[in-house]
C-alpha cells in the first residue's frame, strides 16, 4: 500500500522550491552593488572604444 501524501506539506514544498528558483534568477539580475555595475558600464565602453579604433575606413 502506498504512504498517504499530505497535501499542504507538498503544496507548501512545491511554493518554496519556486520561491527559490526566483531568488536565484534576481540575484542574477539584480545582483550587482553598484560599483561592480559601474566597473562593467566602463569595460563596455573600453572594449567598443577599442573595436571603433580597429575598423578600418575604406
Amino acid at each position: 500500500m502506498v504512504e498517504p501524501i499530505n497535501l499542504n506539506k507538498a503544496r507548501k514544498a512545491r511554493a518554496k522550491a519556486e520561491a527559490k528558483a526566483k531568488g536565484a534568477q534576481n540575484r542574477t539580475l539584480f545582483g550587482l552593488k553598484k560599483t561592480e555595475k559601474i566597473v562593467a558600464e566602463m569595460e563596455a565602453i573600453r572594449a567598443q572604444r577599442k573595436l571603433d579604433q580597429a575598423k578600418r575606413e575604406d
